[in-house]
């Protein structure tokens, strides 16, 4: 059923992954420019073109998940797919804001590299409640 409370977190999750990015920087470059996920599309680095690929993956798996509520199996493999995808979206942030030589030259850091948090503690609860409700189905299975 979709009214369920993981719906809510994954639904959440998915706002985040897909909708925020374009609201909030990632980062603010040392001549005042501010960088969003959608400037990644216009680098000559490959991997920030893979950072927005990331995103959107992100938000395609948590959006699929809400709608296998009846696979309760496959919505939590999915919700572990997006947590795995998002702490590489953690590790890549990280890895550009730490100003390596040779790469973008970061000067401040955005509010925006907090989204794969925020999505990875979202479809962490969501994952949790799933397995509560395949705990509930198997405790009714064995009353019949």
């Amino acid at each position: 059923m979709i009214q369920r409370i993981q719906t809510v977190y994954l639904l959440l999750a998915t706002a985040f992954s897909g909708g925020v990015i374009f609201f909030l920087n990632l980062w603010v470059q040392e001549e005042e420019i501010k960088f969003f996920v959608m400037d990644s599309f216009n680098s000559d680095n490959l991997l920030l073109k893979g950072l927005s690929a990331l995103f959107f993956i992100s938000a395609i798996l948590t959006l699929v998940a809400i709608f296998q509520y009846k696979n309760r199996q496959l919505q939590f493999v999915l919700g572990r797919l997006s947590i795995l995808i998002n702490f590489i979206l953690l590790g890549v942030i990280v890895y550009f804001t730490q100003n390596l030589s040779g790469e973008i030259n970061v000067s401040e850091k955005g509010i925006g590299s907090l989204i794969p948090i925020v999505t990875i503690v979202l479809v962490v609860l969501a994952n949790k409640a799933i397995k509560k409700d395949e705990e509930l189905v198997k405790s009714v299975d064995r009353l019949r």
